[in-house]
C-alpha cells in the first residue's frame, strides 16, 4: 500500500530523516518507535505531504505521490492525526466531524441559491454520518459540547472520528496515547482494532507507550538517527541490542544529532517549511 524508498529530509546541514525506507501492506497496523529525535514525526510529515523530501520517493497505492500536496494525498485516502489534537475549539464535537467531508454542496454559493433542497439533503447525510461516528466512538453524550471543553482522551477519539468522515485508506496516528487516561486509552485501542479488522483501515502508529504497541502493532519498526534500525515483530524488536542502545545509549552520534536538531537555525527552517504548507 505504501512504499517509502531512500527518503531524506535535510534542514540545512542536519538530516532529520536520512535514507529511510519501509513498506506498509494493506491491513497492517505498523508501529513506529524510536527515541526522541529519531525522525519519526518528520517522516510522518513527509508521508502526509506537510514537508517535501530532499531525496527519495513515496508511493501510495502504486502511485508516486512524492510531489503531491497534502490535500491531494487526503483525497486519495491518506489521512493523519496529530500528537496534539487539532480540533476547532468553538465548534461542537458533531460540527467538528461535519466539517471534514470535502466538496459539500453547501460550500457552493450558487448551490445554496438555486439548489437548496440538494444542500439540505447533503447536510442531513453528513450529519447522520457524524452521529453514527460519535455513536461508534461512544461520544454521543458530548455531541453538542464545544470540542475545546473535551478531555484529552475524548479529543483523541474525536481526531480518530475525523478520519472516519473521509474515505481513509491509510491513517497516520501520531502518539494517540499522549495525554490520555488509561480507561479512555483502552477504548481508543479497541476502536482502532475494530476499524482495522472490520472496516479494513490500515494504520501507521507512532507511539512511546510500549503496551499499546504490543497490543496493536505488527510489524514494528524502530528508527534511530533518521534511519530504520530494524523491522520485525514486537518481541524481536524490543530485545534487539541496537534498539536498547538507541533508547538507552548516549553514543557520540546521538548526542551530536540531539544538539543539531535543537539548533535554532534548524528549528527555524523546519517551521518555515511547515508554515508554507499551511498557507
Amino acid at each position: 500500500m505504501l512504499e517509502v524508498d531512500g527518503l531524506v529530509k535535510a534542514f540545512g546541514g542536519f538530516r532529520a530523516v536520512d535514507g529511510c525506507s519501509l513498506k506498509v501492506e494493506k491491513g497492517e497496523i505498523l508501529g513506529l518507535i524510536g527515541p526522541n529525535g529519531a525522525g519519526k514525526t518528520t517522516l510522518f510529515n513527509l508521508i502526509a505531504g506537510a514537508l517535501q523530501p530532499s531525496a527519495g520517493t513515496i508511493r501510495f497505492l502504486d502511485e508516486d505521490i512524492t510531489a503531491l500536496p497534502t490535500d491531494a494525498r487526503f483525497h486519495k485516502g491518506l489521512v493523519r492525526t496529530f500528537q496534539i489534537p487539532h480540533e476547532f475549539h468553538n465548534l461542537s464535537a458533531r460540527e467538528n466531524l461535519m466539517m471534514v467531508p470535502p466538496h459539500q454542496p453547501g460550500e457552493n454559493l450558487f448551490a445554496n441559491w438555486f439548489a437548496p433542497g440538494k444542500v439540505r439533503a447533503a447536510e442531513e447525510a453528513v450529519r447522520h454520518k457524524a452521529d453514527a461516528t460519535l455513536a461508534f466512538l461512544e461520544l454521543t453524550h458530548v455531541a453538542d459540547e464545544r470540542a475545546g471543553n473535551l478531555s484529552g482522551g475524548q479529543k483523541k477519539l474525536l481526531e480518530l472520528g475525523r478520519t472516519m468522515m473521509t474515505d481513509a485508506k491509510l491513517v497516520l496516528l501520531d502518539e494517540p496515547a499522549a495525554g490520555v487516561n488509561r480507561t479512555l486509552l483502552r477504548k481508543l485501542e479497541e476502536k482502532i482494532l475494530i476499524l482495522n479488522r472490520e472496516r479494513g483501515y490500515t494504520f501507521i502508529l507512532i507511539e512511546h507507550d510500549m503496551e499499546m504497541i504490543e497490543k496493536l502493532c505488527h510489524p514494528v519498526v524502530c528508527m534511530a538517527e533518521g534511519k530504520v534500525l530494524i523491522q520485525g515483530d514486537f518481541y524481536a524488536v524490543r530485545s534487539d541490542a541496537r534498539v536498547l542502545e538507541a533508547y538507552l545509549g548516549e553514543t557520540p552520534t546521538a548526542i551530536e544529532r540531539e544538539a543539531a536538531e535543537h539548533d535554532p537555525k534548524v528549528e527555524e527552517l523546519r517551521e518555515q517549511e511547515l508554515h508554507r504548507e499551511d498557507l
